[in-house]
């Protein structure tokens, strides 16, 4: 048993250095492609739905994924083929149009969707062994300390090339520098699975038997809160739109304040996700962490107004709310999942969940996008309302859990 925990928490830290590098990657990218579709002439509109078709595309397709990971047990192949697609990432140096730039951020959202179920799914099986929100939020630490190094070697480059507003050829060059990550992305997946091939031996050491393998009543009613919350959640390439548009920041602060959004990011995971199991162990209930999940439609309503103003001050703190929203995003909601979705469902339980999530990000960003050419306030309001509607389903969720 301890060695399991053992090689277990080895595999969790692996795959935390696969997102460390892996968010290098597509963090770094992310953390500017909104500004570098404007400098390549792009629109509001352009950017909202680009970006929401993008994140759409990503989630939607790891419904299949996730089924066909579970039909198969090919897990570490998806891992394997979805990590390989971050190739897109640097090619948007060779990007000389923003149609072009649209295709590489397409693929490169492509490339998660077929590896998040399968990688989920592995890391689940892993943190079993150590908690389970403990165990995702020790990954997305990790990961979150590549979500800031990203962003940061566009804000060094963009500093060291002066001052002014930035052209396309100096985007090209951050875009560039990081097929270095890329390298090491795959060299840390090669080596997880060369460590634990077989990640499904450690749970089923934990549980030995399951009273089903159908996914719950609770698991439903919270993919739909998880869509609902998620509708009203801005998409950093709108906000990154909105800094440049309004030279609120300039753009080497951009990728900054995204740079300190995933530094609050991993903060709040570690304390999200050991509360989660707080929940768990203090009420003897698999479902009870999902009462820390309040947290997000709550300070989610604060993020639109500040976000979205023409004060620094107030981007600030927006910046670093979103940073929380986003620790519990990918902590606690991932965690859920492998609580709720049993171990032969479990890819499929990420599919949906995630085609959910994606669906939300979609249509909230296109809605966003649409809407911010002609009324910002329209934009905040109809955000701050969404988030409202998700907490009567909260409740829903809580006392159907508490069964």
């Amino acid at each position: 048993m301890a060695n399991q925990k053992k090689t277990a928490f080895q595999l969790i830290l692996l795959f935390g250095l696969v997102s460390l590098f892996g968010d290098i990657v597509y963090e770094g990218a992310r953390s500017v492609n909104g500004p570098y579709l404007k400098t390549l002439g792009a629109n509001a509109v352009i950017v909202g739905v680009v970006a929401g078709i993008a994140e759409f595309l990503g989630y939607a397709i790891r419904l299949a994924s996730g089924y066909f990971a579970d039909k198969t047990k090919a897990y570490w192949l998806f891992t394997f083929l979805g990590y390989g697609m971050l190739v897109s990432v640097p090619l948007l140096s060779l990007a000389g149009i923003w149609q072009v730039a649209v295709i590489f951020i397409v693929m490169e959202r492509l490339g998660k969707a077929l590896r998040s179920p399968a990688r989920d799914t592995i890391l689940s099986q892993a943190t079993k062994q150590v908690g389970t929100g403990f165990g995702f939020a020790i990954a997305e630490v990790l990961d979150q300390v590549g979500a800031i190094s990203g962003p940061l070697i566009f804000t060094v480059l963009f500093v060291l090339l002066g001052k002014g507003d930035r052209g396309v050829g100096d985007y090209q060059q951050g875009y560039a520098l990081l097929w270095i990550p890329l390298v090491l992305v795959m060299l840390c997946v090669y080596l997880a699975w060369r460590r634990v091939p077989d990640p499904q031996v450690l749970e089923r050491s934990i549980v030995k038997s399951r009273e089903t393998d159908k996914l719950s009543r609770v698991f439903w009613i919270y993919t739909f809160f998880t869509f609902v919350t998620t509708l009203g959640f801005a998409n950093f390439a709108l906000i990154g739109y909105h800094f440049k548009v309004t030279r609120v920041l300039t753009d080497a602060q951009i990728p900054l304040f995204y740079a300190l959004a995933m530094g609050v990011d991993a903060v709040a995971a570690l304390a999200i996700g050991k509360a989660y199991d707080i929940f768990k162990t203090r009420r003897n209930n698999e479902k009870s962490g999902l009462t820390t999940l309040i947290v997000i439609p709550v300070l989610s309503l604060f993020i639109p107004a500040f976000v979205f103003s023409t004060k620094f001050s107030l981007c600030l703190a927006g910046a670093v709310i979103w940073g929380i929203v986003m620790g519990c995003h990918e902590t606690i909601m991932r965690s859920a999942i492998a609580d709720l979705a049993p171990l032969e469902k479990r890819g499929t339980g990420y599919g949906i969940f995630n085609t959910a999530y994606g669906l939300a990000i979609f249509i909230g960003s296109a809605l966003v996008g649409l809407l911010y050419e002609n009324s910002l306030p329209a934009v905040i309001l109809i955000s701050i309302f969404i988030e409202i509607a998700a907490i009567p389903v909260f409740f829903v969720l809580r006392k159907e859990a508490a069964k």
